[in-house]
């Protein structure tokens, strides 16, 4: 299947903070979270918002890939923190970046948003419906995040990440995309506020099944890892490099040992980040597009893994 990514952006809030300053907010250690999780550090909103996140992301993106914002036929904003209901993410996007020609709409899986939005948009353009979609995934967890929750507070961060895919270079991709809702109470956050329920039941934070979503994520992302590249009739020692949701070291080692790959090529930097749920992948891959680290016809997988619980991964040619 044709499209390439031709530019890629992020943002993340210039406010960080360590181990060590989470150590005064719950009862953890900077050793305690590092030995479990990989991560070091977090960035968390102030002054930025999901749609100002994700509005910078898209126009580095735009300039990276040398394309007016004219030009882009489609907008997908993947987030769980939109800041409205109405009108979307994507269509804020659009106002602010000038994209008056642009088809906008929000998705949300979670931490496998980017994957499922980069899916619909090699299908969009295969189909032969549009040429060139800027997809984002954005995300503001800290207003989710019960702050007095170790197991969950320590995990996340926000952040945004953005990518132009294009029918103008041809490409070749393989895709793939799972849920399975049965086991969605592994990780779950609360919606609209439901008359029947007492309020004092209801709140909007993040809960999670640590142990089944690490079983549920070294279990699911080999297997599918392993399906798209098939599709794509390679082999796992053709993969230059795997770019996965960076929601724990330990899974991503996990992961790696399960395929029998090196672990050198699996890039993290989720001990700056943390968690950015579907901001992790687009952020990750634009630090590797601007370090050089990404060579033209390289072949790059893609996975993420998440609520739904959902897990999607592509295979694709830089």
């Amino acid at each position: 299947m044709i499209g390439k990514i031709i530019g890629t952006g992020s943002c993340v809030p210039a406010r960080v903070i360590d181990n060590n300053e989470m150590a005064t907010i719950v009862e953890t250690s900077d050793e305690w979270i590092k030995e479990r999780t990989g991560i070091r550090s977090r960035c968390i909103s102030e002054s930025e918002t999901t749609t100002s996140m994700a509005v910078e992301a898209a126009k580095k993106a735009l300039e990276d890939a040398k394309i007016n914002a004219k030009d882009i036929d489609m907008i997908i904003v993947s987030t769980l923190t939109a800041n409205s209901a109405m009108p979307t993410t994507a269509a804020l996007v659009q106002k602010e970046i000038g994209a008056t020609k642009a088809c906008c709409f929000d998705l949300n899986s979670a931490c496998s948003g980017f994957i499922f939005g980069y899916n619909t948009a090699i299908a969009y353009i295969n189909a032969g419906i549009y040429n060139n979609i800027l997809v984002v995934g954005s995300e503001c967890l800290s207003n989710i995040v019960d702050w007095t929750d170790r197991r969950s507070c320590i995990l996340f961060g926000d952040g945004a990440g953005a990518a132009v895919v294009s029918s103008k270079y041809g490409g070749n991709n393989q895709v793939a995309g799972y849920s399975d809702g049965a086991k969605g109470s592994a990780l779950t956050c609360a919606g609209i506020k439901d008359k029947n329920v007492d309020a004092s039941e209801h709140h909007q934070f993040i809960e999670m099944d640590g142990q089944e979503v690490f079983k549920f994520a070294v279990r699911r992302v080999p297997e599918i890892i392993n399906e798209v590249v098939s599709k794509a009739g390679l082999e796992l020692k053709d993969v230059a490099m795997y770019v996965l949701h960076q929601a724990n070291y330990r899974i991503i080692e996990s992961v790696a040992k399960r395929l029998g790959e090196d672990i050198e090529k699996f890039p993290t930097n989720m001990q700056k980040y943390g968690n950015t749920s579907s901001a992790s992948i687009p952020i990750l891959l634009d630090e590797l597009n601007r370090a050089g680290k990404l060579k033209c016809g390289d072949k790059i997988v893609m996975a993420g893994f998440g609520g739904g619980l959902s897990w999607g991964a592509a295979v694709l040619e830089w």
